[in-house]
């Protein structure tokens, strides 16, 4: 073997050991490296999580997002989401988020979905009142009440109140149902003076649920009471004076008299 060949070998190794070195330096730089300061932890649902569901550790993963693509008040880690209760159903992949979530404070989940200016109130339905089944949780009715005038067959029926938010039916709060399903009791959420109007209802007469467009949010502006008529000033009395006497003068010669005449 001459002294070229072994030039060559000796060279060849020379280079394979550099690109060793080169690869496991790059390789090296690449595991030490810190985060992208451009991105940052997001925590998102790996599988469904339906309405009134407790966030468990298997719903949910870390993902890194862009920072400029992530909402405010999203989590960084997922012990900030596992126990808390989901207001809103999300689907896989969602970014789970403090508006969508809330404290499960103890008690049932029913009490942590509940608005803190709200209250829960239940309905006794049936497959009629009830919408035919079709009720879930999270959807939107309105309430009409029927009432009887007098003592005759005739009656009129009334929106007492609208858009309200179902919390649960009978004693669900999942809406991972397609199918009606007849129930009992439906549960609404609603300020404590549509509570009082409620239960007044219930004594007078038959109640029926609307089952609302989960986009119309507008209600029906009452018409505001005609101003009270404004009674008039009364007018002035104005007493007259009765004018003093009138004096007469009479000459008589070179005698003068004055006479008061009076009107």
């Amino acid at each position: 073997m001459g002294s070229r060949t072994l030039t060559l070998i000796a060279l060849s190794l020379l280079l394979g050991l550099g690109a060793v070195w080169m690869a496991n330096n790059w390789l090296s730089a690449r595991l030490d490296a810190g985060p992208d300061d451009k991105s940052q932890n997001v925590v998102v649902a790996t599988t469904e999580i339906p309405f009134g569901q407790m966030v468990e550790a298997q719903h949910v993963t870390l993902v890194r997002m862009p920072k400029g693509t992530v909402p405010d008040d999203s989590f960084d880690t997922t012990e900030g989401v596992i126990g808390k209760i989901a207001t809103f159903g999300m689907l896989r992949g969602d970014v789970l988020r403090g508006a969508r979530l809330a404290e499960h404070l103890g008690g049932s989940t029913l009490a942590s979905l509940i608005a803190t200016d709200k209250r829960a109130v239940s309905v006794r339905v049936d497959d009629v009142v009830g919408v035919g089944g079709f009720l879930l949780p999270g959807n939107r009715v309105d309430v009409l009440a029927t009432k009887r005038k007098g003592n005759g067959d005739e009656a009129e029926a009334k929106t007492i109140l609208e858009d309200l938010r179902v919390l649960a039916v009978d004693q669900t709060a999942s809406t991972d149902k397609t199918q009606p399903v007849v129930v009992r009791a439906v549960t609404l959420e609603m300020s404590s003076e549509e509570a009082e109007k409620l239960v007044k209802a219930m004594t007078e007469g038959r109640l029926q649920l609307a089952l609302r467009n989960p986009l119309d949010n507008q209600k029906k502006t009452v018409a505001a009471p005609p101003p009270a008529p404004v009674a008039a000033a009364p007018k002035p009395v104005v007493r007259r004076r009765a004018p003093a006497d009138v004096g007469v003068t009479i000459i008589r010669g070179t005698q003068v008299n004055v006479t008061n005449v009076g009107r």
